[in-house]
């Protein structure tokens, strides 16, 4: 099952998972985008089964999990990715956009997780993803319920994992944190801002983001980070917090903007869907990176790590072989 699977990281996710024969629950708003995506799935050699659900609806969810084990059979992997976001100053926010990015983004994630754990608690065996984000880590301007909802699912998830451990239960969970991503959500998201909206620079495909989901879901890894500046974020507000406040009050706001002027009658999905098929990229594939050397690294470090150290242990014993020669 992948929440959010008609567009952006979902949908990239969906392709790279059809791509290996995968059977997949398309699980989202928007039903043309969920064809669309349906399609591109069958088309790559998987099967896909659209279901048109709110995440922020738990029966919905629970519901939608039932059809798919219906359809298809047990659900091995679990992927909670659906989003929903505002950009604005907190100030110019009201309680109801709070409340529907929270029901959306955290809650939503907590309700696909229930529903997968009601039918892979009985089996003892899964996998639940989460998308997560550097933000959850380090929060920046103008996203302030977004960043709070990634804060959120950080809990929710070590609790989690203490109670599946508590209970022996051999349910994997991994938070794969994102970096920014080149998706249409900046073309969806509802804004107060100016200028167009932009995911703060670097950005990288969501082909990347869709590497590492796929590689969590067959690799027990706790938590995964994607990107240098993914790790950046996460050590620098770590060790350098106030700094961050500093740096980010005065560059945030003209990082997360284009210099082009906002359309007045641009549509957002906070309340419903948009309907069309957005596919995975968003509109900056001229500034997108294809490619992560730290996600590289990432994935092989239980080969590198170790040829690092016998590296310089071998260098160390050369060093003492070659100063006792001289002595």
């Amino acid at each position: 099952m992948i929440t959010g699977a008609s567009a952006g990281i979902g949908r990239a996710t969906a392709c790279a998972f059809a791509s290996r024969g995968a059977w997949i629950g398309l699980l989202a708003r928007g039903r043309e985008g969920l064809e669309a995506a349906r399609k591109e799935v069958e088309d790559l050699g998987g099967r896909g089964l659209v279901l048109n659900v709110d995440v922020a609806d738990e029966n919905a969810v629970e519901a939608a999990a039932e059809k798919l084990e219906k359809e298809f059979g047990p659900i091995d992997i679990w992927i909670n990715d659906a989003m929903a976001s505002v950009f604005s100053p907190i100030i110019e926010m009201t309680p109801a956009e709070y409340r529907r990015v929270t029901e959306v983004t955290y809650l939503g994630y907590v309700w696909g997780t229930l529903a997968a754990l009601r039918r892979m608690r009985p089996r003892n065996r899964g996998v639940i993803i989460h998308v997560g984000s550097a933000l959850a880590f380090r929060g920046i301007p103008l996203q302030s319920a977004y960043c709070a909802a990634k804060h959120a699912i950080q809990g929710f998830t070590d609790s989690l994992r203490c109670e599946l451990i508590h209970d022996k239960k051999n349910i994997h969970v991994c938070i794969v944190e994102m970096p920014a991503v080149n998706t249409p959500q900046f073309s969806w998201t509802k804004s107060r801002l100016p200028y167009k909206a932009q995911p703060v620079p670097p950005i990288f495909q969501p082909e990347v983001a869709a590497d590492a989901i796929v590689f969590a879901a067959t690799h027990r890894r706790r938590q995964i980070y994607v990107g240098f500046p993914t790790v950046e974020a996460i050590l620098g507000n770590r060790f350098a917090a106030g700094l961050l406040d500093y740096y980010l009050g005065r560059t945030g706001y003209q990082n997360q903007q284009t210099s082009e002027p906002k359309n007045p009658n641009h549509p957002d999905n906070l309340f419903a869907p948009v309907e069309h098929d957005f596919g995975a990229h968003g509109n900056f594939d001229g500034r997108a990176r294809k490619f992560s050397w730290q996600l590289w690294l990432n994935k092989r470090r239980g080969i590198i790590f170790p040829a690092i150290i016998i590296l310089i242990a071998a260098a160390a014993v050369f060093l003492v072989a070659h100063s006792r020669h001289h002595l």
